[in-house]
């Protein structure tokens, strides 16, 4: 696919995984449009883009009319907006994360009326069964297939998930609407948000947390992908995959969280106690991609290994945040999406110039 001039959408574009996307699609010369409500986005996720190329629409998808606004002369969508968050949102805002369903049939539906020739899908590793996924002890490494039936998903954010993949293999197989849904396995690096496991580790090495508390018995396996590999696999599937196919897209790497743990300490040289919780939301024991389908359909494979990746990522936030205001706002960051706790648009100035602007 040649992006130069390509008209693309991208959902949720100024908050983590979605502005290194946003910035990937301008360096290969798309025409980027970014659509999020601001929620976990921040404009200065996208620095200097808005300045030039990049048109940042300030609104949220579930309010009436915009979806269809948003997809009006776009070629490729790329939906990654999503009520979203880590195990600790996850576990504790069901509710919240139920409105991804209205949210992703909606788009979708716009496309469709639209003529969007193309939507790539955010999934997620939460799509695969639970019941596969309890012992720590088993190399397991889940491969697309083992999605089920029977099926099993985490949480409503997984069944969400799972149920919008099933969603655009359908608007494909009856419309003929091309997409690819990229199964997201534990995303991590600079922009991320404390709610998330390896960002809510450096979070209390950075303001010296004593003793330091590790949710779970630090037993849960994980293999934790660096953004900028993320991006380059969703940015492929998008030239390869035009049937609603899903692929995972995570490294094979098998890493305990405690011992993610221990690297955090040792790089930051916080000297601590340990303190487990499994009385914290845990999520499952043993989530592993095996990343064989991606290699073989799309080339790809991760260029960043844990250690590598925790590092820069470490140095990225220490070297922009600040230690009080992390201190005062951390608990609460380990379970919202942000500090004010709302899910709109910003303020009634930013919608009035949305609706202005498709008027």
């Amino acid at each position: 696919m040649n992006w130069r001039q390509k008209r693309v959408l991208v959902t949720g574009g100024a908050s983590f995984i979605g502005s290194h996307l946003v910035e990937a699609l301008v360096e290969r010369g798309a025409d980027v449009r970014v659509l999020d409500n601001m929620s976990s986005g921040k404009k200065e996720n996208l620095q200097e883009l808005l300045k030039a190329t990049v048109d940042l629409i300030p609104a949220d998808l579930l309010e009436e009319g915009v979806a269809r606004k948003a997809v009006k002369g776009i070629e490729v969508v790329f939906h990654l907006a999503a009520d979203h968050g880590g195990r600790g949102y996850v576990d504790l805002h069901q509710s919240a994360c139920a409105t991804n369903l209205a949210m992703d049939g909606l788009l979708f539906r716009n496309c469709l009326a639209e003529g969007v020739e193309k939507v790539i899908f955010a999934s997620s590793g939460c799509i695969y069964p639970n019941f596969l996924q309890t012992d720590p002890g088993e190399i397991l490494y889940l491969t697309e297939e083992k999605a089920g039936p029977p099926y099993d998903a985490d949480q409503m954010y997984g069944w969400a998930k799972l149920m919008a993949e099933l969603s655009l293999k359908a608007y494909y197989n009856d419309h003929g609407m091309k997409s690819a849904s990229c199964r997201y396995f534990t995303v991590y690096g600079p922009r991320g948000h404390e709610n998330h496991a390896v960002i809510a580790m450096i979070a209390r090495a950075f303001t010296k947390q004593d003793p330091f508390e590790v949710w779970g018995n630090g037993e849960q396996i994980r293999n934790w992908t660096y953004v900028d590999d993320i991006v380059s696999g969703t940015i492929r599937a998008a030239e390869v995959i035009d049937d609603g196919r899903s692929v995972n897209l995570g490294t094979m790497e098998r890493i305990r969280v405690i011992d993610a743990v221990n690297e955090v300490l040792r790089y930051t040289g916080h000297k601590t106690a340990i303190r487990l919780r499994p009385d914290m939301p845990t999520g499952p024991m043993n989530r592993v991609a095996d990343n064989t389908l991606a290699k073989k359909l799309l080339g790809w494979e991760p260029k960043v290994m844990f250690k590598e990746g925790l590092h820069r990522t470490i140095d990225w936030y220490f070297s922009t945040k600040d230690r009080a205001t992390v201190a005062e706002t951390l608990d609460r960051l380990l379970t919202e999406r942000d500090i004010h706790g709302h899910a709109a648009v910003t303020t009634v100035n930013e919608k009035h110039r949305f609706r202005r602007r498709f008027e």
